[in-house]
């Protein structure tokens, strides 16, 4: 989708266009998203948060003095926008707004969600910690598919609500979402880093889902968005309780997004980024900042994340992302590849990286390409939630039954 806002900075124009699509359910209100974004001018980072944060301050305070389903309504765009404010801050990682707005965005979220009976904070042990999300029953009697969904570099459980689980428990599919390590909750609240072998963070996950009377676990699918593209599929090559997993957007060497803009072979600045020293490198990595909106703020973000010192040290850990080890080739359920045919990270070309992950594939593959014409060309389609939405737990519906499964009674 061509960008309607910030022509000449590609990182903001998508997260408008995220908090968009965030608008199908109700994660956001298209006039509130375009008046905030008209307030910033590209590149600013610190405008950028402000203006976000006076949006989300003000809806709050409205909607905490509303009526119940005003309130919910609110409270639920506020948390999307609070969200927003802070995505942009994170190269400083001891700047309090972080934490301040992340703080009022889950607040907000937890707040509206009270207010739904069938949605529930669940916290689910994991090493010595917890890690935390949130678990959507479906309605009606017997064992019911399940999905698990996992954001990726950058998303929160949150705005998992708006991006397929209210979609899949409406579906008929309980839905249980969670932030690993690396992800907001876990970054924010223990410090968690991300870590590559995503088995070992799925694997608590499932043994707390079947501990649900309620989940069919013959029945349980993954699904990953974003980098989880690399994370789910990873986690499926080694867990072998999942009966299909939504790779979306497929992801086969994560860090091939940043090399990209290097001026070098890839497998040269692979190598180049775990040396001790190598000065050279380092500047091509910040002339590539100066260029790249995308580089500069993902060389920021990943060093939070993965708490590296440098944008070099990142990239080497960044590498670790990848299928090159052969281990696509191990998973053995059924696999949906999503890919954007103008994807802002990874090209759609004939050997993109979604169809790269696919090529290597063994077990049973799908790949489904969203398009421009559909509005949905964009890196994870955020401009084309519904019909992602549909597509997904379609497929889904084909592979766990055969057919569709039984939507819940008050979804007819």
């Amino acid at each position: 989708m061509k960008p309607l806002m910030f022509q000449d900075d590609p990182a903001f124009w998508f997260e408008t266009l995220r908090n968009l699509g965030l608008a199908a359910y109700g994660g956001s209100d298209v006039g509130e998203v375009v008046a905030t974004a008209a307030r910033v001018t590209a590149g600013d980072y610190d405008g950028w948060h402000d203006a976000w944060w006076s949006t989300a301050r003000r809806l709050e305070t409205e909607a905490r003095a509303g009526r119940p389903v005003s309130a919910r309504d609110g409270l639920l765009r506020a948390s999307s926008y609070y969200r927003a404010a802070e995505f942009f801050l994170h190269g400083h990682p001891d700047d309090p707004r972080i934490d301040q707005a992340y703080g009022r965005g889950v607040a907000c979220f937890r707040d509206a969600v009270a207010h739904l009976s069938d949605v529930s904070p669940v916290e689910i042990p994991y090493e010595d910690t917890f890690l935390h999300g949130y678990f959507y029953r479906a309605a009606g009697e017997g064992p019911r598919p399940a999905l698990v969904m996992h954001s990726g570099f950058d998303g929160a459980a949150e705005e998992l609500h708006f991006f397929g689980a209210l979609g899949g428990q409406e579906r008929g599919y309980h839905v249980l979402t969670f932030d690993g390590p690396g992800q907001p909750a876990a970054i924010h609240r223990d410090g968690l880093p991300f870590r590559p072998d995503w088995e070992h963070v799925v694997g608590p996950v499932l043994d707390f889902l079947l501990e649900d009377p309620g989940v069919d676990p013959a029945r349980v699918a993954l699904l990953g968005v974003s980098l989880g593209g690399y994370l789910a599929p990873r986690a499926a090559a080694y867990e072998p309780r999942l009966a299909a997993v939504v790779a979306l957007d497929g992801v086969f060497d994560a860090v091939s997004a940043l090399t990209a803009h290097l001026p070098l072979p890839h497998e040269e600045a692979v190598r180049r980024a775990a040396a001790e020293h190598d000065e050279e490198l380092d500047r091509m990595i910040a002339d590539a900042r100066e260029r790249s909106p995308i580089m500069r703020w993902a060389c920021d973000h990943g060093r939070y994340v993965t708490k590296t010192s440098t944008d070099r040290e990142f990239l080497a850990e960044y590498a670790r992302y990848s299928f090159k080890n052969g281990s696509a080739g191990r998973i053995t359920c059924p696999v949906l590849v999503c890919e954007a045919a103008d994807d802002l990270y990874y090209s759609a070309a004939e050997e993109s990286d979604p169809r790269r992950l696919f090529r290597h594939l063994a077990s049973p593959r799908t790949l489904l390409t969203f398009t421009e014409e559909e509005g949905a060309d964009a890196h994870c389609h955020p401009g084309a939630v519904r019909l992602a939405t549909a597509r997904v737990f379609d497929w889904l519906d084909d592979t766990l039954r055969g057919g569709p499964v039984p939507p819940s009674p008050e979804f007819p």
